[in-house]
């Protein structure tokens, strides 16, 4: 996770570069991720252009791989855009106007289901949960028998801004067994948490490229089930380059619609392939542990958890008391070129998050928790130095071991 690209002569790049050459980039947000070499090259390769053979044959690879990631042979549409298109088409391909939704919100991004809705004229059953806390199947139950009208359930598989996990499995045996589909945002979790689109129930599954796909922005999915194909056909047409039937049509000639981000796709292509050779629940469990040793450094530091169910996918946790937040981001990005997220909306300067996916290693983890350590240290914090980078070279030194334990041949 480190790169010494330099800002250019004038002194002017992007925002978040850091001004220090000698020290090196870590970027550590939950998205956007940065990417494996090969995909890096790839974008530098010429265009090609996208109505041929050769082109054709990449895309569905692509999509062919995307099905593997999100465990699903259902069709899987790729969008140019962010995750925030693809959860546009969701709607508007979904929902007429008019029509009903029931959305859970718990955060920024499950809030953004509800701001989508109303924007195209869908009456929102809402409900709402404090922030950092988890939705009950019973409540999703519930909700669906007062709104036996609802024609889609919204929700969120990792809610990033918060950190927590919702159990999508648990409430999907409840809407599976109703008209209403089942739309999950997961964004921030597919690729990186465990997540079986077929298995579980799931009719439209909403992802975006660049988070733990390690994928350069620009790039969404939509999954398919044909429940929700049933729907989409009865539902008067609302937008024309978000439109999911467009996307299905084109998936006859194996390529998008419109012309599609060339160079994205072919960058993808590449980071798919990694994941694919590492195995989907390898990642899991890889990203799991990565968790599991990033929430024992942060609580060795005295910090609180926000998520009372944490996702594997990023670890949010809130600021010592007395420490700003602003300025403990700013100072461990340049005194250590380490970027991690802060909060945002009701949270914003209260939390930070740290992602745990893609390419991000162990090394990344401890170097960031030891940057940590000493920012908070140089900020006036009480903080044992050495202490967040123990807790968690314990877990990764348990894990190891007990691999090691296994794999080892009986006498």
């Amino acid at each position: 996770m480190r790169n010494n690209e330099r800002n250019d002569s004038a002194g002017v790049g992007f925002g978040f570069w850091v001004s220090n050459d000698m020290v090196n980039e870590r970027l550590m947000t939950p998205g956007p991720t940065q990417l494996p070499e090969q995909s890096r090259l790839a974008m530098a390769r010429q265009v090609r252009h996208h109505r041929t053979e050769g082109f054709r044959r990449l895309f569905g690879e692509v999509l062919e791989d995307l099905k593997y990631v999100f465990q699903t042979r259902n069709d899987v549409l790729l969008l140019t855009s962010s995750g925030t298109g693809a959860m546009e088409a969701a709607v508007s391909s979904v929902v007429p106007r008019g029509g009903k939704a029931i959305v859970l919100e718990s955060g920024k991004f499950s809030e953004r289901w509800r701001l989508i809705c109303e924007a195209f004229g869908v009456h929102v059953a809402k409900h709402t949960i404090a922030w950092g806390m988890t939705f009950s199947p019973d409540d999703v139950a519930r909700l669906l028998a007062e709104h036996p009208d609802a024609s889609a359930v919204y929700t969120t598989l990792s809610e990033s801004s918060t950190g927590v996990a919702h159990d999508i499995e648990a409430i999907a045996r409840v809407v599976r067994q109703t008209p209403s589909l089942l739309v999950c945002d997961a964004i921030s979790g597919a690729g990186a948490i465990e997540c079986r689109t077929d298995a579980w129930g799931i009719d439209l599954l909403v992802v975006g490229a660049q988070k733990a796909l390690m994928g350069p922005p620009g790039l969404s999915f939509v999954a398919v089930s044909p429940k929700a194909w049933a729907r989409i056909e009865r539902v008067e047409r609302q937008a024309f380059y978000f439109d999911l039937l467009a996307y299905r049509r084109a998936l006859a000639d194996t390529e998008p619609p419109f012309t599609p981000a060339i160079p994205l796709v072919a960058a993808l292509a590449e980071s798919l392939r990694q994941i694919r050779a590492e195995g989907i629940e390898n990642i899991w469990s890889r990203t799991r542990l990565l968790a599991r040793a990033t929430r024992a450094g942060i609580l060795a530091l005295g910090m609180k958890l926000a998520a009372v169910r944490p996702a594997d996918s990023l670890t949010a946790a809130f600021f010592p008391e007395g420490i700003d937040g602003k300025t403990f981001l700013r100072r461990l990005e340049a005194r250590f070129g380490v970027k991690v997220a802060g909060g945002q909306g009701l949270w914003k300067g209260k939390i930070l998050r740290i992602a745990h996916f893609g390419k991000i290693d162990e090394l990344d983890i401890l170097s960031t928790l030891a940057a940590m350590e000493l920012t908070l240290a140089e900020m006036g914090q009480p903080v044992k130095l050495g202490s967040a980078v123990g807790a968690a070279s314990e877990v990764l030194a348990s894990a190891a071991c007990e691999k090691a334990n296994t794999q080892s041949p009986t006498k």
